[in-house]
């Protein structure tokens, strides 16, 4: 096993648990290592840190698989570390869709399996994980005899890795727009041409959090994807539904799952650009009872941050001046770079310009089966709200 030999001074980060290792933190390197090859890290007190892959086109040099030192990396390992997703998923009451594996939260970094129903599609976004591809393939044939298993691995960051951007079959081939359950409902999922993997699990114990507040509701959805928010706003009581995306494919898509349920009596969509409509909707006095807003990541660079900032107070600014005195935003961020406390002081300036008040009805992030490690900021990186809005 070849070995990375950590300097002296290193990250307490390293010591809490944290699976990356920045190349300015590493002394030397053993000779004649490949990228994507299994290394063994060692401190400064030439004492056993971990085992992971490595890769030298990488800012993060090493990625740990295990702390183990008597825990070799092969095709039992991936089966075992699968299974124990599973398993930890399935006690959760996660057992037709979920996240099965994310990444540095199931200590497999860059790894991202979501599994619909009988279908799976993996994201290997790094070279030392995507040269196991074929051992998590076999895994997760073992595991589940699935239907299909698809690649999304169309994602910019694997340039950084020295990776092509791909998709394709790593099964039979199979029809890629399945359908799928949730909450009682039903919605179709393409697989193949859906935004991430084709849905988005990390809001579907969120999506339940709106019941109450939506009956005999008129509600306004704005970043609306495929409709998940807006239809169960219907199938809760809404008096009125009315969703707004920019993208004319994914409101069809929408209107399709809103019939789907029966609910397109009640359910309305419209392509429009939410940052246009809802500044001229508020001048014009429209008035809404309910307005969620889900929208987009709005940087993924530290360079950009301040124009996210903008663009989510922008957005909840115009949310707030289109509800009914006493009425509901329902407000999403899922860029990373923006936590929790960042989020809540958007919030706050948008409340002040727009002269509201606020009460928190709840504040919770992404569901369980994508699980957050303490220590590890990027596994924390959905914030979604319920807030009373009242004049001032």
């Amino acid at each position: 096993m070849a070995n990375v030999y950590l300097k002296k001074k290193i990250s307490s980060r390293i010591v809490t648990g944290h699976p990356w290792i920045f190349s300015n933190e590493v002394e030397k390197t053993d000779t004649g290592i490949s990228d994507g090859e299994i290394v063994d890290v060692i401190g400064s007190d030439k004492k056993f840190v971990g085992r992971g892959y490595i890769n030298s086109k990488s800012r993060i040099l090493v990625r740990l698989l295990t702390r183990n030192s008597g825990e070799e990396i092969n095709e039992s390992f991936f089966l075992q570390r699968i299974r124990q997703c599973r398993d930890y998923r399935n006690k959760l009451g996660y057992i037709e869709n979920c996240r099965l594996v994310f990444g540095e939260a199931d200590s497999l970094p860059q790894l991202i399996i979501d599994k619909f129903n009988d279908y799976f599609v993996i994201q290997t976004l790094a070279l030392g994980i995507d040269v196991w591809k074929p051992a998590i393939v076999k895994a997760l044939n073992t595991l589940f005899d699935p239907k299909g298993i698809y690649e999304r691995n169309d994602v910019p960051v694997r340039e950084l890795e020295g990776l092509a951007q791909q998709k394709g079959f790593l099964s039979q081939p199979f029809n890629t727009r399945i359908m799928i359950h949730e909450n009682g409902l039903q919605f179709h999922v393409d697989l193949e041409n859906g935004q991430k993997t084709g849905y988005f699990l990390d809001q579907q114990d969120n999506r339940k959090a709106i019941r109450n507040i939506v009956k005999d509701a008129e509600v306004l959805g704005a970043f609306t994807y495929t409709g998940t928010f807006e239809i169960h706003a219907a199938h809760y009581g809404a008096k009125s539904v009315l969703g707004i995306d920019i993208s004319e494919n994914a409101v069809q898509q929408a209107r399709q799952n809103a019939e789907l349920n029966g609910l397109e009596k009640v359910c309305s969509f419209e392509t429009a650009n939410a940052f246009d409509v809802l500044k001229r909707w508020s001048k014009e006095g429209r008035k809404y009872d309910v307005v969620m807003l889900d929208p987009p990541a709005f940087t993924k660079s530290r360079e950009t941050i301040q124009k996210a900032i903008t663009g989510y107070k922008e957005i909840n600014l115009r949310g707030m001046k289109l509800l009914r005195d006493g009425g509901f935003l329902v407000t999403s961020s899922c860029t990373n770079l923006v936590n929790a406390e960042l989020f809540f002081q958007i919030i706050d300036m948008a409340a002040r310009d727009a002269r509201k008040k606020i009460r928190q009805v709840t504040f919770q992030t992404q569901s369980p089966d994508h699980p957050v490690i303490r220590g590890i900021e990027n596994t924390q990186y959905l914030k979604f709200l319920i807030a009373e809005i009242s004049s001032n």
